[in-house]
């Protein structure tokens, strides 16, 4: 569907170079990614909050050093947000059973909550904005693009 609201894109060229396209491609994700983030303000957590939640429960119990080596932090600002995040029960610590003097850090049944809420937020608005915007053409388009957008990412 066209409009003529400001932000609207115009139709790509025909062949478009690999660096005008990734240009555009960046963009077009980066504010995509903004709106999702926008989307799930209302569950209190920061974007960092969110990020360390989600790779915890994704990729499981892990050390402050770390989750600041994988969120390229300092894990100063690592127990920061991780100090935040215990506070409102959404993640706990326990020994490391390799080394006593190192903990780890797991999420709880409440973080999973509050990550699924706010996940489950993010696609409902994607999904609630391809429905109202899109036709049945255009969403056969979108899909073939994530297919490629796939393709690309796992190079």
């Amino acid at each position: 569907m066209s409009s003529d609201r400001p932000g609207d894109q115009e139709q790509a060229p025909a062949d478009p170079t690999p660096d005008h396209l990734a240009s555009d491609l960046a963009g077009v994700v980066g504010r995509l990614l903004r709106r999702l983030r926008s989307t799930s303000g209302e569950s209190l957590l920061t974007p960092s909050q969110r990020s360390v939640l989600a790779r915890l429960h994704d990729g499981g119990p892990s050390t402050t050093a770390e989750l600041a080596r994988a969120e390229l932090v300092r894990p100063q600002s690592m127990r920061l947000t991780l100090g935040a995040l215990e506070g409102q029960g959404l993640v706990a610590r326990a020994p490391d059973p390799g080394d006593g003097r190192k903990s780890v850090v797991s999420v709880t049944a409440a973080g999973r909550t509050t990550l699924a809420e706010v996940r489950a937020a993010k696609r409902d608005w994607l999904a609630d904005a391809i429905a109202g915007e899109l036709d049945g053409a255009e969403r056969r388009t979108v899909a073939e693009a994530v297919a490629l957008l796939n393709r690309l990412v796992d190079t």
